[in-house]
């Protein structure tokens, strides 16, 4: 029987796999270690890019789509360097830029504090807990108005929506991070001495911190929105006024020149807050 079962395993369909095991083994882990060059990554994507633009000047040259509502890259172009030349994009950007990240620090200090001190007293926490929801809930595009009203057309305006979407987000985010500490560590800690004021600082930060650095790249495309929402509404400069400013005169290649722009802006702030994260992440895991 015994030889019979091995003429079957060395003629059966799994015979070749078998002889050819270390090779696919080092296949399979070639495969799992390959990555991309970035050259041709970069190079894939610019093509890709290119490619979408000559599609669009394309159609809009061949009456294929309607050049009146989505205009072409040739003409969007040409606006977007007037506006370079007369210096329109680099104040309306460097506006939306300053809103953005004075929103962004305001929003993720302000729910970091609040996030934090949930620990300090269950009762507290599960009295304004509700509350935080119902706030993340609602649309801020209700309380744009209101805001506007409240704080002028100026930059603080911005940076209150910019706030007002980012400080919901830290605080549950925070929280979660202290609700995650291992409740043990924090006995063992206690039962070594340890004030509560320690066992905060040694113990429930540092473990929330993760946590809290994760939230970044989310809260600066939050702040950005805020930024945006709050020009839409009213504001003297910024891409967003630009953007509603466009559309209410029909400059249609405006539009998609501001929406460039604002394509950059959110790329480099992006990129930027992805750094900050490596390094926060780098130098809390790595001590």
């Amino acid at each position: 029987m015994s030889s019979e079962a091995d003429v079957v395993k060395s003629s059966g369909p799994l015979a070749s796999l078998r002889s050819g095991a270390p090779r696919t083994r080092a296949n399979a882990l070639k495969y799992e270690m390959a990555t991309p060059k970035t050259w041709l990554v970069n190079t894939g994507r610019f093509a890709v890019f290119l490619v979408v633009l000559l599609l669009w000047e394309v159609g809009a040259r061949t009456g294929l789509i309607n050049a009146f509502f989505w205009s072409q890259p040739s003409d969007i172009a040409q606006t977007w360097w007037i506006g370079v030349q007369t210096g329109s994009v680099w104040q309306d950007t460097i506006y939306t830029f300053r809103s953005t990240v004075l929103g962004f620090l305001l929003g993720t200090a302000g729910g970091t504090l609040l996030g934090l001190s949930f620990w300090w007293s269950k009762y507290y926490a599960r009295i304004f807990e509700p509350f935080i929801i119902m706030f993340e809930a609602m649309p801020k595009l209700a309380l744009a108005p209101i805001i506007v009203l409240v704080f002028g057309i100026g930059i603080g305006s911005k940076i209150a929506m910019g706030f007002a979407i980012t400080v919901v987000i830290t605080t549950l985010t925070t929280y979660n991070g202290v609700r995650s500490v291992d409740r043990d560590l924090v006995r063992m800690v206690y039962s070594l001495g340890a004030s509560r004021r320690q066992v905060f600082g040694k113990v429930i930060v540092p473990t929330a911190i993760p946590a809290m650095i994760s939230a970044l790249r989310i809260n600066i495309g939050l702040a950005l929105t805020g930024a945006i929402v709050g020009e839409y509404i009213g504001s003297e400069q910024g891409l967003g006024r630009m953007i509603f400013y466009a559309g209410q005169t029909y400059e249609i290649s405006l539009i998609w020149a501001n929406i460039f722009n604002l394509s950059i802006l959110s790329m480099l702030l992006y990129l930027l807050v992805g750094k900050l994260e490596k390094v926060l992440l780098k130098g809390f895991t790595h001590k």
